[in-house]
């Protein structure tokens, strides 16, 4: 008795424990982020930009085009994991190369929010809203 008791039970918490993994692998927000986003960028240093970057999303690889008045037009690369989202170029101020890296997270499929790294010249934050 005891034996099928203890049997009864774990097979209830193999069946629980498939049921949750399920769940929760069912729950993940699927993400798209194509399209004309409008950024605005705030820095450390106070100054606020008005980007506009356009993505095309892959599976999680991200390919597009990023244009200010600030650091001018370049291609960007990123990647999209779940609701994060990471996309970087290369910017040339004043002759020198300037690597910028936007990190953030994917609040709906219309709006992002995150961190801006500006090499060495500072860091920020940014919003971003779908076009």
């Amino acid at each position: 008795m005891r034996t099928e008791l203890h049997r009864c039970l774990l097979t209830f918490a193999t069946f629980f424990a498939l049921i949750s993994t399920a769940a929760a692998q069912g729950s993940e927000k699927k993400v798209d982020v194509t399209g004309s986003w409008a950024l605005e960028v705030q820095t450390d240093a106070g100054g606020t930009t008005t980007p506009s970057v356009t993505l095309k999303q892959d599976g999680e690889k991200l390919t597009g085009h990023y244009s200010s008045a600030t650091l001018g037009e370049a291609d960007v690369t990123g990647t999209v994991k779940g609701t994060s989202v990471t996309f970087a170029f290369n910017a040339s101020v004043q002759g020198t190369s300037l690597a910028v890296t936007y990190m953030g997270t994917v609040e709906n499929n219309n709006s992002m929010k995150g961190k801006i790294s500006l090499g060495g010249l500072g860091d920020g934050s940014f919003t971003g809203k779908k076009k």
